[in-house]
């Protein structure tokens, strides 16, 4: 959500985007998660690059490059140097984690969590249906049902979940053709299967140690390979949400705000 969110403004003109995750990022839809770029240096999606900024001095020298930087800094210590204009919760929690209006001048929460005046500026709606990406300038989001949504009739069938507590040991990649109860990988020495048949469109790194149930990749019964490597339908609504609150919040025109942060 939060590499949609950030492709989209970037797109729109919003020069000094800084993203903060923390040291090592679990990933899922690894191939378009700017997450990446702590892990390898760089990540490119939708030809945005966003670059790991090591040090604080490095955010200006990624943004003098035309880029977007990430800083491993799940505490968001760096909020007081940067001074935002704008900050947006996109961890999805389904909670707040500590986020307040005094963060920045206007403040985003994306899906259920927060609450529109007190919490944050502006929420927005981030579960699938009819109100998918509507902004609430009063109130929240929907509860977290738990269930994700669904895609050619999949819904939770559709999410690969580790069978015990220990090391992910992948033996398929993202984009690979899979069939219902092919093996994708290991966990502390069992199979981990496909759900059902379609593509890999996401699957955590290797090496990853992870915890019984926990989500470590997902199948697209659609089939198409590109939808990989893309942003995915869901993140885009939500990115065109979070361009709307903020360029329809007071004191933000209508227009390219110069020199914008997120």
């Amino acid at each position: 959500m939060a590499t949609g969110i950030a492709v989209r403004l970037k797109k729109s003109g919003f020069e000094k985007i800084l993203m903060m995750d923390t040291d090592k990022p679990l990933a899922v839809r690894r191939a378009v998660s700017f997450c990446e770029a702590i892990y390898d240096g760089t990540a490119v999606v939708e030809g945005v690059e966003a670059v790991f900024a090591e040090h604080v001095d490095d955010v200006q020298e990624a943004w003098g490059r035309e880029r977007i930087a990430i800083l491993a800094d799940p505490g968001w210590t760096i909020l007081a140097r940067v001074r935002p204009q704008v900050v947006i919760d996109a961890i999805v929690a389904k909670t707040n984690l500590g986020t307040s209006l005094r963060d920045a001048p206007l403040v985003i929460g994306i899906g259920p969590g927060f609450t529109a005046g007190l919490d944050v500026h502006r929420v927005v709606e981030s579960k699938r249906g009819h109100d998918l990406g509507r902004v609430i300038d009063d109130g929240s989001a929907i509860a977290n049902t738990g269930i994700p949504g669904s895609i050619c009739g999949h819904s939770a069938d559709r999410v690969i979940r580790a069978p015990v507590t220990g090391q992910f040991n992948a033996l398929r990649k993202i984009a690979d053709d899979i069939k219902a109860h092919e093996v994708i990988g290991t966990v502390g020495g069992q199979d981990v299967v496909a759900p059902i048949d379609g593509v890999v469109r996401g699957l955590i790194r290797p090496a990853t140690e992870v915890r019984e149930g926990m989500k470590i990749g997902d199948v697209d019964p659609r089939g198409c390979k590109d939808y990989c490597f893309s942003v995915s339908e869901k993140a885009r609504a939500i990115g065109g949400a979070v361009l709307e609150a903020i360029l329809g919040a007071s004191g933000f025109p209508g227009e390219r705000v110069p020199d914008g942060h997120s």
